[in-house]
């Protein structure tokens, strides 16, 4: 050998050697992957001013993370579950920043004010279609507000840890902002105009949903109707797992407990009555002459599929009943004594099994062993079972809770500024529930976020369809009266009063710009703490004086005033008989008189009370509108 070979010979080895230890190395090390992030946390995301932040995800179990923001590091490690979480002081607003969570840069990130914003489809509303009512929108220049919408996640059975990750924020300049819904663009806008503050929109909404659909199952406990039957899908999950999928197709797993069963022959004789999975397992003898020999396997016909497998090893399938099961068992497959046959079969109906007067048996060269005779067998899948737990949740459609678990409960960690809730119109069907449904939606959110006094601005439905020519009752005025009571009982909770901003033949009315100024206008009196009149006159109490009713209000302030035209309109009033006319109403100082000439001996009075009362034009001094209300109970 020369010296230049043994040189090559021993690069060569040496090179192997350093590749061996290397693969070995990593070999034996953890496997650490890349991280995940929920999916609102990323590229420019808002972050809830001056209050302590949640940041988390996922990891490999007992991995490192190293999160650095704004040059401060934050250390913490993946539980034995893969979750890990991370608390960040209290941060002033401002930004953009750069956080860094080990090898994920997250860049453009703003601290600001975060409003989760919910509903149906008044809060889906694109902005596309306000763009010829607001032209400005197609020159919007807003890089410090920013938008996110929740990817629609309908989960009646589970609650969900985390959303779909095809979503992103967007920020409000022209390129990006038809991304936006409407009502939560002009919100931002207002926001920031008037706090400086970056300002984060989270939308969390899905068109036609009902109110039922965004509550917690727990607090949906007095509404049996709407609770998912919990054994009901436990037990279907268990059910629906082939309890011997990977196991028991195994050479040497344990059968000597299972039942005994003759081969060939079709399930209804030895009472296998069930539709669904069943194993059966051959144990046969094999000569050590034909130790490791390739073999044939003949499995006449089976109803309805199978899968078979020798020693362990699969050797075919067939995916109905009528072709012949004629399997090649490789060489190497088969040893000298004790040899296993698993076969793994479904059916469909109740005839399943093995079909009479056909071959069973291995050939192995001129060496036939026959498989008829005793076979074991063990049920892995009732379709029986799995069908009686699915007609019980046949109504799964209609339990509460589906959109909670899948878009609101993904969200828990997230801090925010307050919640925008517009909804109602998917309820007008059936509107006596909803203050009570509505109460429970808060106090459930408010537990969820660990946030007891989380406000909530809430936006009474707008007025919609024709109006009507005499008083009538209505279900939009009643879903109104549930949500004005509400903001009325529940602490830190405010009304925008909309019924002449509708639009009778539109369920979705275009103009959610002065929407917005109203829902900021309670926003700043109720989470601000400013000084302001922020809503219109509210009923306070009634007085029967004669024939007429005399009527007080809260929220005045300068005092009561007539919106357009020369007198009040959309007053009813009713005597003995429950019977509603149209009424004569007069501002007389800090009241209201409510009268009709027909009408000796009134009882009740009620205004704005209709499905489209936009003529209704009672406004304290500052402008805003009068709260719809009845005194009635009717």
């Amino acid at each position: 050998m020369t010296d230049q070979t043994g040189a090559l010979f021993f690069a060569s080895n040496y090179l192997r050697y350093v590749l061996l230890t290397v693969v070995l190395s990593l070999a034996l090390q953890p496997s650490f992957g890349k991280i995940r992030l929920p999916a609102f946390v990323g590229d420019k995301m808002i972050l809830q001013r001056d209050i302590e932040l949640n940041i988390w995800g996922w990891a490999a179990r007992g991995e490192k993370v190293t999160i650095r923001f704004r040059d401060v590091y934050y250390y913490t490690e993946a539980g034995s579950d893969g979750r890990w979480k991370l608390t960040i002081p209290p941060q002033h607003y401002g930004g953009p920043y750069v956080m860094e969570i080990n090898e994920l840069v997250i860049r453009d990130v703003l601290i600001g004010d975060v409003w989760l914003c919910s509903g149906q489809s008044n809060m889906e509303t694109p902005i596309q279609r306000l763009v010829e009512r607001f032209p400005e929108i197609n020159v919007s220049n807003n890089h410090m507000i920013r938008y996110f919408k929740v990817p629609m996640q309908n989960s009646a059975f589970d609650v969900k840890d985390a959303i779909p990750s095809d979503a992103r924020w967007h920020s409000a300049i022209a390129s990006d902002v038809m991304n936006w819904t409407a009502l939560a663009y002009f919100y931002a806008q207002e926001a920031y105009q008037h706090t400086g503050v970056p300002v984060g929109m989270l939308v969390s909404s899905l068109g036609g949903s009902t109110i039922e659909s965004w509550i917690d199952q727990q607090h949906l406990i007095d509404f049996p109707d709407l609770l998912i039957d919990r054994t009901a899908v436990d037990s279907l999950k268990m059910v629906e797992k082939d309890r011997g999928a990977d196991l028991w197709t195994r050479e040497n797993f344990d059968d000597t407990n299972w039942s005994i069963v003759q081969v060939p022959e079709y399930w209804a004789k030895p009472s296998i009555s069930n539709r669904g999975v069943v194993y059966y397992r051959k144990h046969f003898m094999l000569p050590a002459a034909k130790n490791g020999r390739y073999a044939k396997l003949y499995l006449g016909t089976l109803i309805d599929s199978d899968s078979v497998y020798v020693n362990g090893h699969f050797v075919g399938t067939t995916a109905y009943r009528y072709p012949p099961r004629i399997y090649d068992v490789p060489a190497g497959i088969l040893h000298e004594g004790n040899n296993m046959i698993t076969i793994r079969l479904r059916t469909t109906g109740v005839d399943g099994g093995f079909t009479p007067d056909k071959p069973y048996k291995l050939q192995v060269d001129d060496t036939i062993i026959d498989l008829a005779g005793d076979w074991r067998w063990k049920v892995g899948l009732d379709q029986d079972a799995i069908d009686r737990y699915k007609d019980r949740l046949r109504d799964v459609g209609q339990v509460g809770s589906g959109l909670y678990n899948g878009m609101i409960n993904p969200l828990k960690g997230y801090r925010v500024k307050g919640v925008i809730w517009y909804q109602g119109e998917a309820n007008t069907a059936d509107p006596k529930p909803y203050q009570r449904y509505l109460a429970l939606l808060i106090d459930s959110w408010r537990e969820l976020f660990q946030q007891p006094k989380l406000p909530f601005l809430l936006v009474q439905l707008p007025n919609f369809m024709a109006k009507d020519a005499v008083p009538k009752e209505s279900s939009w005025a009643l879903v109104r009266e549930a949500q004005f009571q509400i903001s009325k009982e529940i602490p830190m909770t405010a009304l925008a009063v909309t019924y002449d901003i509708g639009e009778w033949n539109d369920i979705h009315p275009l103009n959610k710009k002065d929407l917005a100024k109203r829902l900021f206008l309670a926003a700043r009196k109720l989470i601000y703490g400013e000084h302001i009149v922020a809503a219109g006159p509210q009923y306070k109490a009634m007085h029967i004086n004669g024939d007429e009713i005399t009527v007080s209000f809260d929220q005045i302030g300068k005092g009561l005033a007539i919106a357009h035209g020369t007198s009040l309109q959309h007053f009813a009033i009713a005597g003995e008989d429950r019977k509603f006319f149209w009424a004569d109403a007069v501002i007389k100082g800090r009241e209201i008189i409510v009268s009709h000439p027909k009408i000796k001996h009134p009882k009740a009075v009620r205004y704005a009370w209709g499905d489209n009362p936009a003529d209704a034009n009672l406004i304290n001094k500052e402008g805003f509108l009068a709260t719809p209300f009845r005194t009635d109970n009717w």
